[in-house]
């Protein structure tokens, strides 16, 4: 059983999450993407991103832990929402966009080139993905969970020309440039 599987890691990540939202990636979100769109998030958690999303586009929530997806569904009994494993993406849904916001961390570089694959698959012609993750070269492990960092060298080695990279920008989250956010276009 996994960190985000139990009531006990899920109460832990809300409460170190506080404070902390994806509003900033998602302005940037809407500079590349039209009002509307289908948008897919990767790793909703608590559904803090998810219910900024709703504002603009059409938006579904996943996440693998199902205390997560459950807990959302509690609260928002109509959203649309589901347990998706972020490396296989096995739905028959396609969208114009996928949003994560620190989600791809947790996953090894070879799961991440994984979901990079199943990403295409799921994305419609011409679609984004918009990925933030730690900045960085290093790989570390807290509480069971992985956080994997990545430079705009090794996180483009991943994409095995399933993307082009439309933007790549380092920021602040936490401590200076400690952050960064990718944009991709799915390639033809």
């Amino acid at each position: 059983m996994g960190y985000f599987d139990t009531e006990k890691g899920v109460n832990e990540y809300i409460e170190m999450a506080k404070g902390y939202d994806g509003r900033a990636l998602i302005d940037k979100l809407k500079t590349r993407l039209e009002n509307g769109s289908t948008v897919l998030e990767l790793g909703m958690g608590p559904g803090i991103d998810l219910d900024l999303l709703k504002q603009h586009f059409q938006v579904t929530g996943s996440d693998s832990s199902e205390v997560f997806v459950k807990r959302y569904l509690d609260k928002h009994p109509d959203a649309d929402v589901m347990v998706l494993d972020a490396i296989t993406l096995r739905t028959d849904r396609r969208f114009d966009a996928i949003y994560s916001n620190k989600v791809l961390q947790h996953l090894s570089k070879q799961e991440t080139a994984e979901s990079i694959e199943a990403q295409r698959k799921v994305l419609r012609e011409g679609g984004i993905a918009m990925h933030s993750l730690w900045y960085g070269d290093t790989c570390e492990e807290h509480s069971g969970l992985n956080f994997q960092q990545y430079t705009e060298d090794s996180f483009a080695r991943l994409l095995k020309g399933n993307f082009n990279i439309l933007e790549a920008e380092i920021y602040t989250e936490m401590e200076a440039r400690d952050s960064i956010c990718f944009i991709l276009q799915l390639v033809k």
